[in-house]
Formats: structure tokens, C-alpha cells, sequence
């Protein structure tokens, strides 16, 4: 079974076992950049288009240089097919990151580059048996985003540390990942995916007006859901509204949906959730 795969925006393969980034960087050393993690299933990776929408919006708030969405598409697709050969069916982790580039040479162009490697054991404990969150303060107002746009609210950026940190805060505490709330008392999102709470057949989620990163899964899940049937929705939701819920989950585009069991210590189990499963399922697995 292949490892690891490393294609840089070029087209070109490289061994991911050699040196690719040059310390000057600023990907590496500020965190100047923005980045995509994909869903590589069935030999093909999924929703791509929507990943390179909201890397280009991200890159666009950074004001990095524009993406060239061909030559990271066919990265990818390069990639992919280095990943099956050794690979075969196996899923696979997909990440597209683009950084501003090297900080000593003006000029030199951004750094880009899409890498592949197995999903994380995580992932699979998390999709089978769920996951207990803390909820912390992310110290903000849900209205912030709007006055502070330097904060990049809407990106996903390179500068990725508070967020580990958070998670590694919550996992001294006994919890496997984190909720944010805002200042005023909302609930944001996960430390790296969405929140969905399911009530029947009626979805909820919080705006991206609040500060959060824009999810492509939830997207995907709230469009299959619209054309299946179901109440797809957003709006502002509290720790109560999460508890109140049939079942709460962490939307991402690897782990996929990961069930909510404990949110500070308070047990969420109301039922075997396997409807909204289906529903993500099927999001996922069709066309763009």
C-alpha cells in the first residue's frame, strides 16, 4: 500500500520523503496561506469543485495571487492516480495548500502542492463510535465578523495552531474534540468541522455570517437533504437547542459525520441516527 503522495501544482510527482518547502516560506513561518482536506473514496476525491471554491475565496481574503483552479485540479487528479496504483480502493486524506510563497524572494510566486496519505485511525473510531465535546468561549460576538474582516473569519487558513490547540485542551479534560460558542452565548462550529443538529427530518446549522468557516460538506449534505425532502436550515442555536436536538454532529470532509455522544459531560444519545447517515452518504458519493 503506497504512503504518501506529494504532487506540487506543476504536475510534477515528488518523493514525500525529500525536502519540498524552502524555510523561508511563509506558509511555514506566518502562516500565509489557506488549505483544503479532501475525501479521496472509491478511486475518486470528492466535491472537488466545492474545495476549490472556497480555496480561491480564502486565497482572495488572504490576498494571496489568484488560484490557477486547472493546475490544482489536475494536481489532484495526478495524485489521485499515483494513490490508486499503489493503493487501489483504500481511502485516502487529500490536502490542497497554497501559500503565499517565499518570503526572500519577492516575485517567486505562491507555493502550492497537493499531498495524499491514509485516513487517520481517528477518523475511523470517530465515524463508528462517535465523539464527546467540550465546548469553549471562542471569545468573540457573533456580530464580530462583519466589523473585523482582517480576521479572516471565512478562510481556512494555514494558521491552524489555536485550533490544535483547543482540541489538545479538551482532550486533557477527558473530551475527543471541541464546539466554540461565542461571547454572546451561540454555537460557532467544531475546532475542524461543522455542527448539524437533526430534529425529524428538519437540519440546523449556524450562518456563516457568525464568524465560521463556510463547511463544503455541510453544503453538500443541506443540498441532497433539499432535494430529498428534508428541512434544511440555518439560524442562531445554544447548548440547549444542541442537547434538545434528536442527535448532534461534527460535519467534515474526511471524518464525514462524526455523532455528538456527550456535550460537557451531558449524554446527547436520542437515537441510531441512520437516516441522517444515509442522507450524508448520499451527498457525498453523488456528482458534484
Amino acid at each position: 500500500m503506497t504512503e504518501r503522495i506529494l504532487v506540487s501544482l506543476d504536475g510534477a510527482v515528488h518523493n514525500p520523503d525529500l525536502p519540498f518547502l524552502y524555510a523561508d516560506d511563509l506558509g511555514a513561518v506566518r502562516g500565509e496561506g489557506v488549505f483544503e482536506t479532501m475525501l479521496l473514496r472509491g478511486r475518486r476525491v470528492r466535491k472537488v469543485g466545492l474545495h476549490l471554491d472556497r480555496l480561491t475565496d480564502g486565497a482572495r481574503l488572504l490576498g494571496l495571487p489568484p488560484v490557477d483552479r486547472a493546475a490544482a485540479a489536475r494536481a489532484i487528479e495526478i495524485a489521485t492516480g499515483e494513490w490508486v496504483r499503489g493503493s487501489g480502493d483504500a481511502e485516502a486524506m487529500v490536502r490542497l495548500a497554497y501559500s503565499r510563497g517565499r518570503e526572500s524572494v519577492p516575485g517567486a510566486g505562491p507555493t502550492g502542492y497537493v499531498s495524499v496519505a491514509p485516513i487517520p485511525e481517528r477518523v475511523a473510531r470517530t465515524r463508528t463510535s462517535g465523539v464527546s465535546v467540550m465546548t469553549l468561549n471562542r471569545g468573540y460576538t457573533t456580530d464580530f465578523a462583519a466589523d473585523a474582516p482582517w480576521q479572516l473569519l471565512g478562510a481556512k487558513t494555514l494558521s491552524f495552531a489555536t485550533n490544535m490547540a483547543a482540541v489538545r485542551y479538551a482532550s486533557e479534560r477527558g473530551f475527543g474534540d471541541v464546539i466554540y460558542l461565542s461571547a454572546d452565548g451561540y454555537v460557532l462550529e467544531g475546532a475542524r468541522a461543522s455542527v448539524i443538529a437533526v430534529t425529524g427530518r428538519t437540519l440546523l446549522t449556524p450562518p456563516a455570517e457568525v464568524g465560521i468557516l463556510p463547511g463544503t460538506t455541510q453544503r453538500a449534505i443541506y443540498a441532497e437533504a433539499r432535494r430529498s425532502g428534508w428541512a434544511a436550515t440555518t439560524g442562531l442555536l445554544t447548548v440547549d437547542d444542541l442537547l434538545a436536538a434528536d442527535s448532534v454532529w461534527l460535519i467534515s470532509s474526511v471524518t464525514l459525520a462524526a455523532r455528538i455522544t456527550v456535550i460537557d459531560g451531558t449524554l446527547t444519545v436520542t437515537g441510531d441516527g441512520t437516516d441522517f447517515l444515509d442522507l450524508v452518504n448520499r451527498s457525498v458519493d453523488g456528482d458534484e
